[in-house]
This record gives structure tokens, C-alpha cells and sequence, in this order.
């Protein structure tokens, strides 16, 4: 029998200074077992980051021809194609074609991130961005995840301001370019 998915929430409260975004909202997200927790939270992390009408968490483990979270206007078509941890270079190829925007939030380290890609065929590459956060931002995160969370996200001047359940934690949000 396998292991079913646990469930997580978030009464989440954004505060994006840098974007002019306010928005309280209420997310539950199902950690597939072979997702990380730190995975999981820079999903979470990145659906903030690129709040906007239309945003979504993109399909389930089977479903792999969607990214990590996805923007879709009012017709249905992809705006913006989120990518989360470190996707192979046929995904971003496939993501830029179909998106206006695509871009990489990741919670390891962005420059191994970036080495599989080079010299690789992916659409407007000179036009996706990789995002990362401090060294050990994630990891010191984690151990405060419960399966019932209350975030709040402020990001000014580039500069996250997290607090997980009472215990606030701060990061730069670093912007890397592929091409």
C-alpha cells in the first residue's frame, strides 16, 4: 500500500513592498512523499513571491507536464511558469515556450543549480531568472513547519522578512540570470 500525501496548511499574510502586493490568503498544500519539507516550503515560499490573480500550484507528481505553481489568465493560458528546486534544462525549454514569463526559485545552491544547463537548447534562456535565498535560510525554516502553519511573508528592497509560526527569519532573495 503506498503512502498517501500529507496535508499542510497556511493562513498566509503577504506584505510585497517591492511588487505593491497586500493579500491574506489560506493555502493547503499536499507534500507528496518524495517531496523534501524544504521542497515543499519554497513552493510555498515562491507562490508568495509571485502572488498574482490566476496563481496555482501546478499538477501532482503524475501530472509532470506542469511546473511547481503556475499563473493562468482568465482564458486559461500560462503567464507565468514557476519552477521550484532544480529542473532539468528540457523543462525550462518547455516552460519558456509556453509561458510569457518563466523563472526558478531554488533552495539549494544556484550555481549547481545552473551547471546542467549550459549549452543546452532552452527557449529565451536569456530571459529566465533563478531565485535563491541566503545559505541555510531553508534548512533554519524546516524545523518549523507543523502541519498546521501561520506565515507571514514581507519582502522590501529585495530583503524577505518570514515568520513561521512565531519565529521570524530574514534572507536576501537573490535574482541570477542564465544567459
Amino acid at each position: 500500500m503506498a503512502i498517501g500525501s500529507t496535508m499542510h496548511t497556511f493562513e498566509v499574510q503577504l506584505a510585497d513592498m517591492d511588487r505593491g502586493v497586500f493579500e491574506e490568503y489560506a493555502l493547503r498544500v499536499a507534500r507528496h512523499p518524495s517531496e523534501t519539507d524544504a521542497y515543499m516550503l519554497t513552493r510555498v515560499i515562491a507562490y508568495g513571491l509571485e502572488y498574482a490573480e490566476g496563481i496555482v500550484f501546478g499538477g501532482t507528481v503524475s501530472q509532470s507536464d506542469e511546473p511547481a505553481v503556475l499563473v493562468r489568465d482568465l482564458t486559461g493560458a500560462i503567464t507565468v511558469w514557476i519552477e521550484v528546486g532544480a529542473p532539468d534544462a528540457e523543462r525550462l525549454h518547455y516552460g519558456s515556450r509556453l509561458a510569457e514569463r518563466t523563472v526558478v526559485y531554488t533552495h539549494r545552491d544556484p550555481a549547481k543549480v545552473m551547471v546542467p544547463w549550459a549549452d543546452k537548447r532552452i527557449h529565451r534562456a536569456e530571459d529566465i531568472r533563478v531565485y535563491s535565498f541566503d545559505p541555510g535560510f531553508i534548512d533554519s525554516a524546516v524545523p518549523l513547519l507543523e502541519r498546521r502553519n501561520m506565515l507571514s511573508l514581507t519582502v522590501t528592497e529585495q530583503t524577505l522578512y518570514l515568520s513561521l509560526n512565531g519565529t521570524m527569519l530574514t534572507t536576501g532573495v537573490h535574482e541570477h540570470e542564465l544567459a
